[in-house]
């Protein structure tokens, strides 16, 4: 099964997205709706498997963020808010119905301040690596100076494959989300738009955005991500009590579980979808 490639524009920005059943009505069985939102400086194309994982059973849409992949590469604003409202606009140009939300990493926290705005728009939520507490300080400067370290142009997909392996990446899904020039073989984003897009988790923390969740939620952390264990305790248990609220760790997993640890995820997923049926 393969995907369609859909174009959302809100505000003058465009937003590329992968449509796993574009022709999907809302009396299909494959009409259930999910939104796949990949990490800071990621592309849609890293959750390939996982939709077509899903695909049979359910409509999948996985999303090139703003400043990703093949969305607007330098769009004015890259805070919070917008963000959220990209999620809402997909939603309803693509005609999806009360969607699952599924996010990683910066893509998860895009989830959970969706969920927490717009409570009539989701019916699940999936955090994978991603929580409510204020990120540390240091983290855009660090997340610049990692992506400075980068020997770009890569002069070759294997180059840029065996680099990203070295650090730690999954090399063929990260390599995968490059583009080719003359000169060699770049990241679909601006270094300046991944630094500013990071930026305002650091400002504050997001407790009051998670306690405003009323969906059911999937918590998923790997053993050797960046959620430390009491983050997820306090995030079940400041949660609304009359929702459903669940938290598991992934083994010889990091903060890529979708990646390092597909099958587990694409089984996690599969739960809790029949759970929300």
């Amino acid at each position: 099964m393969m995907w369609t490639e859909r174009t959302v524009t809100r505000a003058g920005v465009r937003l590329t997205c992968r449509d796993w059943h574009p022709h999907a009505t809302a009396t299909d069985s494959a009409a259930t709706p999910v939104v796949l939102l990949h990490g800071l400086a990621g592309h849609a194309g890293e959750w390939d498997a996982a939709a077509a994982h899903l695909a049979p059973h359910h409509r999948v849409v996985a999303v090139d963020q703003r400043g990703h992949g093949a969305s607007e590469r330098r769009p004015a604003d890259v805070s919070r808010a917008a963000y959220v409202a990209d999620v809402r606009a997909v939603c309803e140009q693509l005609g999806l119905h009360r969607p699952v939300l599924v996010g990683q990493s910066l893509g998860g926290h895009t989830s959970m301040l969706t969920a927490a705005a717009h409570p009539d728009l989701v019916r699940g939520l999936v955090l994978v690596d991603a929580g409510a507490a204020a990120g540390d300080p240091g983290t855009a400067e660090e997340i610049g100076s990692w992506l400075d370290s980068w020997p770009v142009p890569f002069p070759s997909p294997a180059a840029a494959r065996d680099f990203l392996t070295g650090q730690g990446l999954n090399g063929e899904v990260w390599a995968a989300g490059l583009e080719q020039r003359a000169d060699g073989w770049h990241p679909r984003f601006e270094r300046s738009v991944m630094v500013a897009a990071i930026s305002e988790n650091s400002t504050r923390d997001w407790w009051p955005q998670w306690r405003a969740v009323r969906c059911p939620a999937l918590l998923v952390v790997g053993e050797k991500g960046i959620i430390p264990p009491a983050e997820s305790v306090r995030m079940l248990d400041s949660a609304d009590p009359s929702t459903r609220m669940t938290a598991v760790s992934v083994p010889n997993s990091g903060h890529d579980v979708h990646l390092d640890q597909p099958a587990v995820l694409h089984g996690l997923l599969s739960d809790f979808l029949a759970t929300l049926a």
